[in-house]
C-alpha cells in the first residue's frame, strides 16, 4: 500500500556519485519487488533461464549493484523478518490484489491487449524463499552485506541510520521516515522517463533524499506527531487511515490538536484502531542490532559461475560488468596510492 507522506516531504535532486564511499542501507524487499515487477519480458512474464527458474531478481540485483558499486556506494541490504500481526489486513490485501491482477493479466493475453498485459503482470509479483535466498547467495558473491532483520526490514534500515552505520536508507516507500531513519533515498539508480499508468503521458525520475529533519521543520510536527498523521492517513498496519481524511486534512488535525486522542469528530473511529500500538511499532520498533557492516571483494570466478553456469545468464554480459567493476576499483586503487 505504502504510507502517502509526499505532500510533506521535499525531496532534493541528487547525483549516485554524492553518495560515493557512504553507506547505504537497502530496503530489500522492496528493491527485490522491484525487479520482479520491471524486469519482465515482452509479454510481462517473468524472465527464466533455460530450466524454468525465475531470475528477475537477480539479473536486477547484479546489474543494478554492479554499477552502485562501481560508484564506490558501500550497500547493505535489509531483509524483512516476522511481520508483525497488525500488517495482517495489509498482507491479505496484498494478496487479493495480486490474485485479481493475475485473472486479468490472463484475461489480457487471451484478448491480445498486450498493453494491459503489461500492466496487470507487474502487480502480480510473488517474492518466494527461494527467491530470497538466491538474493542473499548474489549479495554475499558480491561484497555486499546484508543483515536478516527480526521484524520490518525498512525499521532496522532506519536504526542503521540513526546509529550512523549508514548514511541513508534506500527505498521506494516513506515507511523509513516514520522509523526515525535520518535520510531516505528515493530512486536510487533509476533515472529516466518512466510511463504515468494508463495514460500516454511520461515524467522524469531522478534519485532524490529526504532529510528527516527538514520533514520535521516543513510540517512543525514532533516526531511522535508525524506518526499520529501516518496512523490518520492509514499505514501498513492500519491500510485506509481514518476514512474521509487525506494526508492535508490529516496534517491540518493533529497541528490543531496536538495528537490523536484529541480530535473529537474521530473518537469513534479511533476506538477500532489500535493506534498505541502502531505509535510503539514506530517509536520503539524491534531491531536488528548490529556493531557493523562488513565489506568485502567480489569473488569474481564464483559470480560467473553461480550467474553463467547455474543459472544460464549470458557469459559476455555479466564478463563485461564484472571489468567493469574491476576497472573501477584499480582506478580507485591508484588514485588513493597516490597520496602515499
Amino acid at each position: 500500500m505504502g504510507l502517502d507522506l509526499k505532500p510533506f516531504v521535499m525531496p532534493s535532486p541528487i547525483v549516485i556519485s554524492e553518495l560515493a564511499n557512504k553507506v547505504v542501507a537497502v530496503d530489500a524487499h522492496n528493491t527485490i519487488y522491484q525487479f520482479l515487477a520491471t524486469i519482465r519480458g515482452p509479454t510481462g512474464e517473468l524472465l527464466t533461464n533455460n530450466k524454468g527458474d525465475v531470475t528477475s531478481h537477480l539479473s536486477g540485483l547484479f546489474y543494478r549493484n554492479i554499477n552502485l558499486l562501481a560508484d564506490n556506494l558501500k550497500l547493505v541490504y535489509v531483509f524483512d523478518g516476522k511481520p508483525s500481526l497488525l500488517k495482517s489486513k495489509e498482507i491479505e490485501r496484498r494478496r487479493q490484489v495480486k490474485e485479481e491482477a493475475s485473472q486479468k493479466y490472463q484475461e489480457a493475453v487471451t484478448e491480445g491487449r498486450f498493453e494491459d498485459v503489461r500492466k496487470y503482470s507487474q502487480a502480480t509479483s510473488i517474492l518466494t524463499g527461494k527467491m530470497i535466498e538466491e538474493s542473499k547467495e548474489i549479495l554475499n558473491l558480491l561484497g555486499i552485506p546484508y543483515i536478516q532483520a527480526l521484524s520490518e526490514g525498512e525499521a532496522t534500515a532506519a536504526h542503521l541510520t540513526k546509529t550512523d552505520i549508514a548514511y541513508t536508507c534506500a527505498s521506494q516507500d516513506y515507511d523509513s521516515i516514520l522509523f526515525g531513519a535520518k535520510r531516505l533515498t528515493r530512486n536510487l539508480a533509476i533515472s529516466g522517463k518512466r510511463k504515468v499508468p494508463n495514460r500516454n503521458m511520461y515524467f522524469e525520475v531522478e534519485t532524490e533524499i529526504i532529510e528527516h529533519q527538514q520533514v520535521l521543520d516543513q510540517t512543525k510536527l514532533t516526531q511522535e506527531q508525524l506518526i499520529d498523521v501516518g496512523i490518520l492517513i492509514g499505514t501498513d498496519f492500519n491500510p485506509g487511515g481514518v476514512p474521509g481524511i487525506g494526508p492535508k486534512t490529516g496534517l491540518k488535525l493533529i497541528r490543531e490538536y496536538g495528537k490523536l486522542e484529541n480530535v473529537e469528530k474521530i473518537k469513534n473511529t479511533l476506538s477500532d484502531i489500535p493506534y498505541q500500538e502502531i505509535r510503539d511499532i514506530f517509536l520503539k520498533p524491534e531491531v536488528s542490532n548490529p556493531d557493523g557492516v562488513e565489506f568485502t571483494e567480489p569473488r569474481y570466478d564464483d559470480i560467473k559461475n553461480f550467474l553463467c553456469i547455474e543459472k544460464n545468464f549470458s557469459t559476455d554480459r555479466v564478463i563485461g560488468s564484472l571489468e567493469k567493476l574491476k576497472k573501477s576499483i584499480a582506478q580507485r586503487t591508484q588514485s588513493l596510492e597516490k597520496w602515499f
